[in-house]
């Protein structure tokens, strides 16, 4: 069984500050989503993931080994697509993933089997002889979820893959992740909620460079009921309540705007209990975390 267990893990480039600070975690097979604003530290936690950098303080242990000392177990069932990943201009798509390929150890018929498979999950088998330079967002992101599953890796990686996309390629996308998981680790890193909605089997909320929750949705959800509610403001009065209410949507109405409140009891006369979203409970957290600081 796969097991990866993050334990007091810490990043400081300079000693003086620290890009993640004491995140301890254990994963199994599923879909984890690292969920966080700008910032939190995510991207610096999936490098030490993938091996590119070692922590500071803390360990990382894939299947009983630390990654740190022992890298190269988990680098060869490892598939990682960063957040800045790049292309090849020139190359077509079946000519990058076959240089891919080669770098990762597959060669001959293995290769160009896997790469055929690849070229028709992720839907290139159309574009896969056009040059990648004319590629839109959403198939570049494509090629690069298939460059990262060419060894069938047991821990996949993707750092904050959606940036850029539009609604149906981030449809896409996701549903590609829910498919993928199996029997494999999935670490998905993103800022945006509706995207490890509908595919996280896990959810962990940083800010900071902390951890500041870990989840399966149903309970985040369960732990939001009683505490979201909806109710009319008049134009005029927007700005002024949103400096005394935490809001986490406002949709233009005729008489006015309908927001959405987070609050423990309800916060005017007049508004009604409203059902939770993931959206509600990520900016719950957020933003008691940043009155705690």
């Amino acid at each position: 069984m796969m097991e990866l267990y993050l334990e007091n893990v810490s990043k400081s480039y300079d000693r003086r500050s620290w890009a993640v600070q004491k995140i301890s975690l254990h994963m199994k097979s599923g879909v984890l989503g690292l969920l966080g604003p700008n910032g939190a530290g995510k991207s610096t936690l999936m490098r030490m993931l993938a091996t590119l950098t070692k922590p500071s303080e803390g360990k990382i242990v894939w299947n009983g080994e630390d990654i740190a000392r022992k890298p190269n177990r988990l680098r060869k069932v490892l598939g990682y697509l960063p957040q800045d990943f790049g292309i090849y201009p020139n190359l077509n798509a079946v000519e990058f993933l076959q240089y891919m390929a080669s770098v990762k150890g597959l060669t001959g018929k293995t290769a160009r089997l896997r790469i055929d498979e690849l070229i028709q999950l992720v839907n290139l088998t159309e574009a896969c002889r056009r040059p990648l330079g004319g590629y839109s967002g959403g198939m570049k992101q494509r090629v690069g979820i298939a460059q990262a599953l060419l060894n069938d890796p047991q821990l996949l990686i993707v750092d904050e893959p959606t940036v850029g996309l539009d609604p149906e390629e981030r449809v896409r996308f996701r549903n590609l992740l829910s498919d993928l998981a199996g029997e494999r680790i999935v670490i998905f890193s993103t800022h945006i909620v509706s995207d490890i909605e509908s595919t996280a089997t896990t959810i962990a909320v940083m800010q900071k460079g902390t951890l500041l929750t870990i989840s399966d949705p149903e309970s985040m959800l369960g732990n939001m009921r009683g505490k979201v509610w909806e109710t009319m403001v008049p134009s005029s009065q927007l700005e002024e309540v949103k400096k005394h209410w935490l809001i986490s949507g406002v949709v233009r109405r005729t008489e006015g705007f309908q927001v959405r409140v987070i609050a423990e009891a309800s916060p005017s006369i007049g508004a009604q209990p409203a059902a939770p979203t993931l959206e509600d409970a990520y900016l719950s957290f957020i933003s008691y975390a940043g009155d705690r600081a």
